[in-house]
């Protein structure tokens, strides 16, 4: 009785799973990729079960007859296989690349602040030829577990953008960090929107890859220490944390504002910073209320290290609603964000020196918040 209900379910097994299974030997069949990465075939194929039907007991014997091939069949491919990748003489022997270290040994510490001459497209990318298209650079002689956007809000500052680009370069290849650095630039001369700039780029940046970790970066501010790491901590991190026209001090304890890291993770929770801030300010200390009311708290390093040089500019024109909107932001922590987000990317393009990204906001947005901004 048993061995009967035991044939039975070998049947029905056979019979529901016979597509998975065809699938699985044309894995082992064909010729497929050694360790090595060569192409080779195994030399004992696996017998397929397309003959095979569910009527009666007979059918069934031979079924368990092939399976019982297939099974001598595939450990042998297997115990081949092991050989060949545990073969000392082997010269196509699988390496293991170790894992970066957490801080690289060719720092340097302070850094130079160069700002002029200003280069040119052209000498940025014949000196930073090593560079792969869209301003990805990842190490070759280490592993890295976690992939970083450098995402900066841009908009007619084409000469800071060459400066950033030959100063960041070479500080986050020392740092041996797998990269790539996005520039989401404003279409028009309407009120610029930094922070929704900034949830453009965290979702175009996730079309491209896979990234684990956001830099938000103001192009005006230049870190001066490469010990200060571009990678995201446990917590979200505020990075320039002493600025030279500050005096090298914190303005103020819940300042979220020039450049910060925000894991993937987190961005998530915090929905993103807020879409309803047009103009100057105001957007960064949302994003610190988000933090706190997530029970969250923004890390920072030391000052010693956590030092920036700003590049002058022209102040944008601050947001006459920035306070109303800054009061009223934990009712719409929810709803105002990248879960509202509407925008159109009008062109992308992958330079060798960066990944460029024009957007324009799109209307239904921008009611939304004008229309916000009445109610309150």
């Amino acid at each position: 009785m048993c061995f009967v209900f035991l044939e039975e379910q070998l049947v029905r097994l056979i019979t529901t799973e016979r597509t998975s299974w065809d699938n699985f030997l044309s894995y082992f069949n064909s010729s497929r990729l050694h360790p090595s990465g060569s192409e080779r075939s195994f030399n004992h194929p696996v017998a397929p079960l397309s003959n095979t039907t569910a009527s009666g007991s007979t059918n069934a014997t031979n079924a368990i007859e092939t399976l019982s091939t297939n099974l001598t069949a595939l450990t042998t491919n297997l115990t081949l296989a092991e050989e060949e990748v545990s073969d000392p003489n082997n010269q196509s022997e699988i390496t293991t690349i170790p894992l970066c270290p957490e801080v690289p040994a060719n720092l340097t510490g302070r850094l130079s602040i160069v700002k002029s001459p200003v280069p040119t497209v052209l000498e940025l990318e014949q000196r930073f030829s090593w560079l792969k298209p869209g301003g990805h650079w990842h190490p070759e002689t280490c592993r890295v577990l976690k992939k970083v956007a450098i995402i900066i809000p841009f908009r007619c500052r084409g000469e800071h953008l060459l400066i950033f680009l030959q100063h960041m370069h070479p500080l986050l290849r020392r740092q041996q960090i797998d990269y790539t650095i996005f520039v989401v630039e404003q279409e028009g001369t309407g009120a610029f929107n930094r922070a929704m700039l900034m949830n453009i780029g965290y979702k175009e940046a996730l079309n491209f890859d896979n990234f684990d970790c956001f830099i938000f970066h103001d192009i005006d501010l230049l870190p001066e220490d490469d010990r200060n790491l571009y990678t995201c901590p446990e917590q979200p991190r505020h990075m320039s944390v002493a600025i030279d026209i500050f005096k090298y001090r914190l303005p103020y304890k819940s300042i979220f504002g020039g450049v910060s890291a925000i894991s993937k993770e987190h961005f998530e929770l915090l929905n993103g910073f807020s879409n309803s801030f047009w103009g100057w300010g105001g957007e960064d200390d949302d994003m610190s209320n988000r933090i706190r009311y997530h029970k969250l708290h923004i890390s920072r390093y030391p000052i010693s290290i956590a030092r920036y040089t700003m590049l002058q500019h022209k102040k944008d024109k601050p947001s006459p609603h920035r306070y109303e909107v800054l009061r009223n932001g934990q009712k719409r922590f929810g709803k105002d964000g990248i879960s509202n987000l509407k925008y159109t990317v009008q062109e992308t393009k992958k330079n060798l020196l960066y990944t460029w990204l024009l957007c324009t906001e799109d209307e239904e947005t921008i009611l939304v918040i004008e229309t916000y901004k009445k109610d309150m």
